[in-house]
């Protein structure tokens, strides 16, 4: 039976994605380039700064990487203070709240960094909840390299058979499997583009995965 639940952030605690696709084209502005709908899916589940390394070799930018998320958080920075509308994914409080009170033990593993993962955590009370939080920002390696998610089971204290991941991201997804850890997909309607065929399970609703309901989805795949 599962002892631990490793989460993403965005795209399946909160939807910030609208804040970080404005933040990113902000940035893109005020740095002259056009980015496409392609390259910029690509980046999904991924670090700011890996990405921002990305932007400069492909577009044989003149900056450092440390420039460009500066700027990029400047302008998220901005935006979340001012968007009111703002709100946790359906079902994920219930879920969360659920898991903790069977014993669980949850961690946070996100690409976020540790001062967006921390306003978000704040602003919904979910400090509570979880054992540790872990910034892939803050790692040498973003996903869809595995390190994130083997430190997050670290942290959970448990072994890595023991623990599964929710992601929307096909970066988190690679990720995690490729960490051994069970991996359920949440296809997130927040989330485009994105290949869900290497997850263990995948959902639709954060009800198929209650407590009640982890051994028999075990049992099924």
């Amino acid at each position: 039976m599962f002892k631990a639940v490793l989460f993403d952030m965005d795209g399946v605690i909160v939807d910030t994605e609208p804040l970080h696709h404005s933040a990113y084209h902000e940035m893109f502005k005020d740095v002259n380039i056009e980015v496409s709908d392609d390259l910029y899916a690509s980046f999904t589940g991924q670090s700011t700064f890996t990405i921002c390394e990305q932007l400069i070799a492909h577009f044989n930018l003149p900056l450092s990487p440390h420039t460009l998320v500066d700027i990029k958080r400047d302008h998220f920075k901005y935006l979340f203070e001012h968007d009111k509308s703002l709100a946790l994914i359906d079902g994920v409080l219930d879920l969360i709240k659920d898991y903790h009170s069977n014993g669980m033990t949850l961690v946070l593993a996100s690409s976020a960094s540790m001062v967006n993962i921390n306003r978000i955590f704040e602003r919904f009370d979910l400090n509570q909840y979880f054992k540790a939080k872990i910034s892939g920002a803050d790692l040498v390696a973003s996903k869809p390299h595995p390190e994130i998610f083997i430190k997050a089971a670290e942290l959970s204290e448990h072994k890595p058979d023991e623990c599964f991941v929710i992601e929307d991201s096909t970066n988190g997804i690679v990720a995690a499997k490729s960490a051994n850890i069970f991996c359920i997909a949440f296809n997130s309607p927040h989330s485009k583009g994105q290949d869900y065929s290497k997850a263990n399970v995948v959902i639709e609703n954060f009800s198929e995965i209650t407590y009640n309901k982890l051994s028999d989805l075990l049992s099924a795949v």
